[in-house]
This record gives structure tokens, C-alpha cells and sequence, in this order.
């Protein structure tokens, strides 16, 4: 399987839907969508990760690459992660807190939530 990046905006909100597998091959293609909405000017990131199915040292990488841009330009990153989707249950979600770096993250059960500026990101 092949990965998918979806963008779009909602409200000051830029909002990455990602699919399939983000591996060695693949998070390459995060990684330069993520860069081309910074560049944008869009500081305000939602990554919505609910249909990745594999995710390995490589898209983690990209996700902590992705924190360290957003923070160096002050602004928000957030992770969907839900708890059921994609076969179960987010794989993100397992391999995030497998290697002790889920709590680097403001992670939210789905895009609603997300975008709620009220709402507060799930517990590590």
C-alpha cells in the first residue's frame, strides 16, 4: 500500500489527512506536504493519522521533525490518534508510546475535537 496526503484548511487550521503506511519510502511525502504548509504560512497544523495502518522509525522521525518546525515558528501541532480506526486501534498511537515520545505530542480522538480550541488533549 501506498501512502495518501490529503490537505485542506478549517478556519486558521491546516489540516494534513495522512493514509496507508509512513515508512522510509513514504515520509518523505509528509514531511515535504508539512514544509510546503509552513512555508504557506499556515503555523496552526492538524495531522490527522487515524488511517495510517504502519508506521515506522521513519514516520516517528518525521513527526518529531515536524514538532521541532512547528515550535520553531510558535505554532500548534496537533495529532489525531484515535483510539479505534485503522486496524484496531491507532498503530501511531502504539508505536508513539512504545518508544516514550506520545507525551511530546497534543493528541486528539478526532478531527471535531481537534479543532475545538476548548478541548483538551487526550493523557498520555
Amino acid at each position: 500500500m501506498t501512502l495518501k496526503v490529503t490537505d485542506g484548511e478549517r478556519g486558521d487550521w491546516a489540516v494534513l489527512q495522512v493514509a496507508g503506511e509512513m515508512d522510509l519510502v513514504t515520509s518523505p511525502v509528509v514531511r515535504q506536504r508539512v514544509h510546503d504548509a509552513v512555508a504557506d504560512g499556515r503555523h496552526s497544523l492538524v495531522l490527522d493519522l487515524s488511517e495510517v495502518f504502519f508506521c515506522d522509525s521513519s514516520g516517528v522521525g518525521v513527526l518529531i521533525a515536524t514538532r521541532r518546525l512547528i515550535r520553531s515558528c510558535q505554532g500548534r501541532l496537533r495529532l489525531i490518534l484515535p483510539a479505534e480506526g485503522a486496524e484496531d486501534g491507532s498503530h501511531v498511537n502504539r508505536v508513539l508510546a512504545a518508544l516514550g515520545v506520545r507525551r511530546l505530542f497534543d493528541v486528539f480522538p478526532d478531527l471535531v475535537t481537534a479543532l475545538d480550541e476548548e478541548s483538551r488533549p487526550l493523557s498520555a
